[in-house]
């Protein structure tokens, strides 16, 4: 009897500081990612792909008004909500991102349309909403995406800028809370693929781009190394490319993933700078979930019977 391929899915509900409000909702980020672990599980095992599973496990995240990413996105300077996704697949590295996209219900299956459907790689605003449009992909009005907690995020920020004359604010927006959702995948075929969706940072300038829909930075996939979704600051992550980065140590320096993912979020990258954390997978159904933050959102769950949902670190 021929040995079964391995299946495997991680999935991350971002990385970042601590807070009272991940606390008093530990139960619920669990549950969330628990189900999101789940039906993009379920996928594999029926023997669907890794990039329906992928997308099927984010927009359980985009659909939770917990998680940074869809209907609990971040407000921006305005109030407004501003989105950023992107979606990859291993075999032929074709991938699909859209950013700074409103009223977009699943911004990660926008992205997958994009590469599925079109000759481009990168939609963005008012182009990416008329896509949208044409391919009837649910649209939310804008009171859909704001949730009572990022409204209080959004105006306690404001207050402290606009209340201080000596913009002593300033250093305390640096502790925001990061939040990006993303999934990684292999399926029954040995296709990997990796997907990642935002809503952004509280109170960022109208217009800003983060990492998630960044090809090579928030989100990558190459089976001939892995598949990794990166999280928390973006313009670290940007800065190290971080997701390239981990592919290119396995292909060129023969790394293993785990040894590929803690030396850039843990050698490579200055903690002093900032939070970083990556989930992966790679051809073997091995997987990696590394993050230099004080804590992670992740769950993953492997045909070699590796199952587990976790917030902070290992003990």
């Amino acid at each position: 009897m021929a040995k079964k391929k391995p299946l495997a899915i991680v999935v991350h509900g971002g990385a970042g500081p601590d807070s009272d409000h991940i606390h008093e909702n530990k139960k619920g980020y669990e549950e969330g990612i628990n189900k999101a672990v789940e039906t993009g599980y379920k996928i594999l095992e029926e023997g669907g792909s890794s990039v329906d599973a992928v997308e099927a496990a984010v927009q359980e995240l985009e659909n939770n008004p917990l998680f940074n990413a869809g209907r609990g996105s971040a407000l921006n300077a305005n109030g407004e909500v501003e989105m950023d996704a992107a979606i990859m697949r291993g075999n032929d590295q074709a991938s699909g991102a859209v950013t700074l996209v409103r009223n977009i219900r699943n911004p990660i299956s926008l992205a997958k349309a994009v590469m599925l459907n079109t000759k481009y790689r990168f939609l963005g605003d008012m182009g990416a909403l008329e896509y949208a449009k044409q391919l009837d992909i649910r649209l939310e009005p804008a009171s859909y995406f704001i949730t009572e907690h990022q409204f209080d995020l959004f105006s306690k920020k404001r207050e402290e800028e606009f209340t201080s004359s000596d913009h002593i604010g300033m250093h305390q927006l640096k502790a925001r809370l990061h939040g990006t959702v993303g999934a990684v995948a292999l399926d029954r075929d040995g296709l990997l693929a990796a997907a990642t969706s935002t809503g952004g940072t509280e109170n960022k300038k109208m217009g800003r781009i983060g990492d998630s829909c960044i090809i090579g930075v928030g989100c990558y996939a190459n089976n001939k190394t892995c598949a990794i979704s990166g999280t928390g600051d973006g313009e670290l992550l940007m800065k190290n490319v971080i997701a390239y980065d981990i592919s290119a140590l396995m292909e060129y320096k023969g790394l293993s993933l785990q040894e590929a993912c803690e030396t850039v979020v843990l050698k490579r990258v200055d903690t002093k700078e900032g939070d970083v954390g990556v989930i992966g997978v790679d051809m073997q159904g091995n997987i990696a979930l590394v993050f230099n933050s004080e804590r992670m959102h992740r769950g993953w769950k492997t045909s070699s019977k590796q199952q587990g949902v976790d917030i902070y670190p290992k003990k």
